[in-house]
Formats: structure tokens, sequence, C-alpha cells
């Protein structure tokens, strides 16, 4: 394996990379993601030029990211670096319009939304975590990605660092196993009909939010909180609403009146922050400022053939 491609990028503000690439993980277990004692992020990227590994160091005291690659789409992801830490992301028009929000903001001035331009990267995990509690979610991208992703090329081998399946690799995926990695028919079909149209996919994902969210919802089985997950993360779409979550809405009503709400009161409290609604969802997830998580929770389900 021949060295690292190496990239020094200086942000135009104090970029808080880890903060900023910690929206890409999909729980502590994920085997594309790890972070190293030094505060160095390491990701398992499949790239449109294939399988990559991306270190990413905290910005340094002369305000540079350093970061390396390795693999065929190093070239592309060191390309791709800025606008994954949020230089593209447009804070214009943003006011708090509420105390906690503003709380919020001062809190975490120097986050970005982050955008990879990678739509099926987000979508994958997406379709997995519908409709299921975070454990069998994480549990099930966590299979998927140990059984049939790649060794993340050049990583350190005591990382474990992987990477994600390609979409053909999904599509060679028998029934059985999905049920073995704990990823039901409802989610594992549309995923593969996701997959079975992936390049159609990230196309649209390069024409923009609007596009990607008419091409998502037109595969039945993916709605607005799936295609809302993958915009906020392959587009940085700063309006991305996950409505119909089991947590977002009662969190940020909670987090700006005090008080829980259901998906038409937080339409109603988001709207006046268009279009920045979900930057307003991300500062409350950020900051931990949801409500308490007390009574009944969603159980996990007992009846899929798990094998872990």
């Amino acid at each position: 394996m021949s060295g690292p491609a190496a990239r020094r990028w200086r942000p135009g503000w104090p970029c808080p990379t880890g903060l900023v690439l910690a929206h890409l993980r999909r729980g502590a277990g994920d085997p594309t993601y790890r972070v190293t004692p030094d505060g160095t992020v390491w990701r398992g990227i499949r790239t449109p030029e294939g399988p990559t590994t991306l270190a990413v160091a905290p910005l340094d005291a002369d305000g540079v990211v350093a970061a390396r690659a390795w693999g065929p789409g190093a070239a592309w992801v060191l390309e791709a670096l800025p606008r994954m830490l949020g230089a593209e992301d447009d804070l214009a028009g943003f006011h708090p319009r509420h105390d906690a929000v503003a709380r919020l903001w001062r809190r975490f001035p120097r986050w970005r939304l982050g955008a990879t331009g990678l739509v099926m990267e987000a979508l994958v995990p997406g379709i997995i975590e519908q409709k299921v509690t975070g454990k069998e979610a994480f549990g099930g991208y966590r299979r998927l990605v140990q059984r049939f992703g790649a060794p993340a090329p050049g990583a350190p081998e005591e990382l474990r660092l992987r990477v994600p399946p390609s979409p053909s690799d999904l599509l060679a995926i028998p029934s059985w196993e999905w049920l073995r990695m704990g990823v039901d028919h409802g989610r594992s079909a549309p995923l593969l009909r996701a997959a079975g149209v992936a390049t159609a996919l990230e196309r649209a994902g390069g024409q923009g939010p609007e596009r990607l969210d008419q091409a998502l919802r037109s595969i039945r089985g993916i709605g607005v909180w799936t295609s809302a997950e993958v915009r906020a993360r392959a587009l940085g779409d700063a309006d991305a609403v996950s409505f119909g979550d089991y947590h977002v809405a009662k969190d940020v009503g909670y987090a700006l009146t005090g008080a829980p709400v259901d998906d038409a009161g937080l339409a109603e409290l988001l709207a006046p922050y268009a279009p920045h609604r979900h930057r307003v969802q991300r500062l409350v997830e950020l900051g931990h400022a949801g409500a308490p998580r007390r009574g009944a929770r969603m159980s996990v389900r007992t009846h899929l053939p798990v094998r872990r």
C-alpha cells in the first residue's frame, strides 16, 4: 500500500471537526467511524472512485485542518473535505427566535452542517433505522458492514475500520441474511429497491435537495423521515426536518416551549425558521436539550433471528 494522500486546509472559521463529523456516526459501534485519543476522526468511505479511508485531525494551533486519505477515492475525498466540514453551510437568514435556540447557538457558534455528497452512504443506514429502536437500528447496520463491507484501505489494523458495501454487494445478499442481521423485509425491500437505482439517486443528489427528495420518496418504503435524514447528511440541507421521528418532535417542543409536541406542533414551531428548520433540530440534539427519557420506550423486537 502506497503512502497516503494529504491535504492541509484552512477553514474561514475555527472549525470543530469532530463536532461536525459526529453527525455521520451511526451509533457507538459504527464500523465505518472511529475516533482515536488524539481526536482524529477516521472514516471508511465508499466514494464514486472506490473504497477510501479518510483521517481528519482536529484544528491545529495555526487554524489548519490536516487530513490524510488512502485508497482509490483519496483524491475525491480530499477535494470534498471542506464541504464535508461545513464550508458551504450558508447561515444567511438564521436568527434564533426562542431563548433556548439562542442559548444553544451561543454554545455551538462554530458548528456547521457538513455535506458528504454521498446519497447511498446516508440512505442505507437511514432505511435500516426506520421504525425501530436505536439499538436495533445501529446493530443491524453494524452487522451489515461487518459481514458484507470491506476493510478500509490503509487504516491501522487495530481500528478495525471498514467501508460499507456497494449497491451491487447489497443486491447480492440473500433474503435470509437480512433476517440474520436483524433487518426485516419491511426495511430490506426498500433498501434493495434503492440499491437498484443507486446511480440515479446519486445523480439526483447532485441536482439539489428538492430533486433528491422527489427521487427518494418515489421509492416504495421510503418516506419523509428517511428523505430528511439523507438530505441533511448528504447535501447539508439545513431545512430537512425529521418528521415522524420517535423523539424529534418531543425534544424540540420541550427545548423550545418546555412541553413535548407532536409533528403538527413541530411544524408550527419550526415554520418561522425556514430554511433553517433542521439547523434548530440539530442544535437541540447537540445540546441534549430534549425531553427527559422517562416512561415507556419502544421495545426491541425479539422475533427476528439475529446472528451476532
